[in-house]
């Protein structure tokens, strides 16, 4: 049986990560979990924890906005709309009011490499959430007119989450221009015009392809006694068909880029953003982990070096961020900076690139070394707080690393890292080959 972590210690830890004090390696006790495959192909992880009276319920579908056709983009995180519009045995929203009706919760999202719905829900109605899931795997309604009004709302939260926004536009920018084939090069929303000409045939394909019980990952953690748990599992998703044939997995590999990249560009932005942006590694590489670090130190937040010298330092910037986006398969590490009034965005990109050059040509301190860990050992322990937290710990490990065990061996990895391993990892991934250097000026003359 797994036990939530102490509160005293997880003070202690958030107190030395603030402090950037000594080691701060407080390690949780690892996660107790079973691991099983039904004859369908669906991947089942169940963790005991008998803390507090309710269960958690995630089914993973590793099917994201990277499994999208060109010119069908979107398809993904429109069916997370669409799995919440009934089906065989369920009435369209009645999934949701079921969860609710017991004193339970119910959502989803999606990513560029997963769909995730989740229950939480008073451990005496595991076996309803189990049902609920099953039913909706085995029997989707898709009929025409659900899918044109889901398809309006997903249109409707595209223009208030991206189109309307101020900057709203610049990840998308920035994926479109660094990316020339991979399909991390559309957002996971999509795009109006793909939005448009999606029909219900291809709705339907796309559901009778990725959610499928093999593509399938079941992660139960909480109140519950495992060899009851598996016998529901069986008696709901044992039923459920085994897919006709593999999932696809033909994704498209960027090819390696080969010389540094610039480009200017206009949008109807207040100010000038800057971005410098290069090409790295996926989660789970052996060079994931001490990315992770370089990028804390660069750019998360405001104390980070980007921040304080673009920021505070030489003024050029009104913000400066960045992050690096280790996912499934190679992703980016991207720096930005929205410049100042009357400050040149050339300036800007040199102090950008100045902070990466910095970080290959020298270690980084054992302060900023320790701080990073303290801030992992912090996040860590807390994102164990919950069943929702252990459980997703448990299925990205199993889906995305393929692997469970780093679910907890990671803890370990990232306390073992050094600053040679950092700055290891900036002179191979930070080159001039390997960067696209962006400019984006306000639209309309406006400077």
């Amino acid at each position: 049986m797994s036990r939530t972590v102490p509160a005293l210690v997880v003070a202690a830890v958030m107190m030395l990560a603030s402090a950037g004090g000594p080691s701060a390696a407080v390690r949780p006790p690892k996660l107790q979990y079973d691991i099983a495959k039904l004859d369908n192909g669906l991947t089942v992880i169940l963790s005991e924890d008998h803390s507090t009276p309710i269960v958690h319920v995630a089914l993973w579908y590793h099917v994201g906005s990277k499994n999208e056709r060109p010119g069908r983009t979107g398809f993904a995180h429109l069916f997370e709309h669409m799995m919440f519009k009934g089906s065989k045995n369920v009435d369209p929203e009645a999934h949701t009011s079921f969860i609710s009706s017991v004193g339970g919760q119910t959502n989803a999202y999606t990513t560029d490499d997963e769909t995730v719905f989740w229950e939480t829900v008073p451990a005496q109605y595991m076996p309803l959430a189990l049902w609920l899931e099953a039913d909706r795997m085995a029997s989707l309604r898709i009929n025409e007119a659900t899918f044109a009004n889901e398809r309006e709302v997903v249109k409707e939260e595209r223009r208030m989450r991206v189109d309307n926004q101020p900057f709203g536009r610049l990840n998308e920018i920035i994926y479109d221009h660094a990316f020339t084939v991979h399909p991390y090069k559309h957002p996971t929303i999509g795009s109006m015009a793909d939005l448009e000409a999606a029909s219900i045939a291809d709705v339907r394909e796309f559901h009778a392809t990725y959610y499928v019980p093999e593509n399938a990952t079941l992660t139960l953690v909480g109140d519950f006694e495992t060899p009851q748990a598996k016998q529901l599992v069986e008696k709901y998703f044992g039923r459920v068909p085994k897919a006709p044939k593999p999932v696809p997995r033909d994704i498209a590999q960027e090819p390696p880029q080969t010389e540094e990249r610039r480009i200017t560009l206009e949008q109807p932005w207040p100010l000038p953003a800057v971005v410098v942006a290069h090409h790295i590694t996926y989660d789970g590489h052996p060079d994931s982990y001490p990315l992770h670090i370089a990028a804390k130190v660069l750019s998360d937040g405001q104390s980070s070096r980007i921040y304080q010298k673009l920021v505070y330092e030489q003024q050029l910037a009104v913000a400066a961020f960045g992050q690096a986006n280790l996912i499934e398969q190679p992703n980016l590490f991207y720096a930005v900076a929205i410049v100042q009034p009357g400050r040149k965005p050339e300036d800007a990109i040199s102090a950008l690139i100045a902070e990466l050059d910095r970080m290959k040509s020298e270690p980084i301190s054992e302060h900023e070394l320790q701080r990073t860990k303290n801030q992992f050992a912090r996040d860590y322990l807390l994102s164990r707080d919950s069943n929702q937290q252990k459980a997703l710990h448990l299925a990205h490990a199993a889906v995305i690393h393929s692997d469970v065990t780093t679910a907890d061996g990671e803890f370990d990895i990232f306390q073992n890292i050094t600053a040679e391993q950092v700055q290891r990892v900036a002179n191979t991934y930070f080159k001039k080959e390997n960067r696209l250097v962006m400019t984006i000026m306000p639209s309309g003359g406006a400077r």
